[in-house]
């Protein structure tokens, strides 16, 4: 079995867990987030080849929940809680997020980007829900948010992605 993929230990190391975190065979922790390495991806209904594919994802770095490890396969939800199971090597450690996928549907929303942790910074961007970028760090409140070359702090709690109180650098 090759090196077990998810949060490199850096940024475990000083993760805050969330309720209900458990180490799964990797030794890694369930759940965990990662995120897509290739552009297409087939999620299977069960933790082998010789399972259905159910869905396939089409985006590179979309961000992903570990839920359950068998063997190379890992179970994953997306941010629309669609669950599945990819092989290992699909994945990445690379943390990603979502801006507020829940409020997607609402064509006025935008979220701020901060040129610092707290709503007192300025905004150096307003982003519309859905958009996904790199999280560089999170402080328990705030995420370092990196969006096609735009950086900037988001609240941690409009991010699908990182959990609530999680800490990481």
């Amino acid at each position: 079995m090759g090196a077990p993929l998810g949060v490199p230990p850096q940024q475990h190391a000083t993760a805050a867990e969330p309720a209900g975190t458990v180490l799964g065979p990797s030794g890694l922790p369930l759940p965990r987030f990662v995120s897509l390495k290739p552009s297409r991806v087939n999620l299977r209904i069960g933790p082998g080849r010789q399972y259905a594919v159910s869905w396939m994802f089409q985006k590179s770095g979309l961000p992903v929940e570990i839920i359950q490890e068998y063997d190379n396969w890992r179970r994953i939800r997306d941010a629309d809680g669609t669950e599945g199971w990819v092989y290992q090597s699909l994945l990445s450690g690379k943390r990603t997020a979502i801006a507020a996928p829940w409020k997607k549907d609402d064509p006025k929303a935008l979220l701020e980007l901060y040129g610092s942790p707290g709503e007192t910074a300025g905004i150096v961007a307003r982003v519309q829900p859905g958009v996904i970028g790199t999280v560089e760090e999170c402080t328990g409140e705030w995420c370092r948010f990196d969006i096609n070359k735009v950086r900037g702090w988001m609240k941690q709690s409009e991010l699908w992605g990182a959990y609530p109180g999680e800490k990481f650098d």
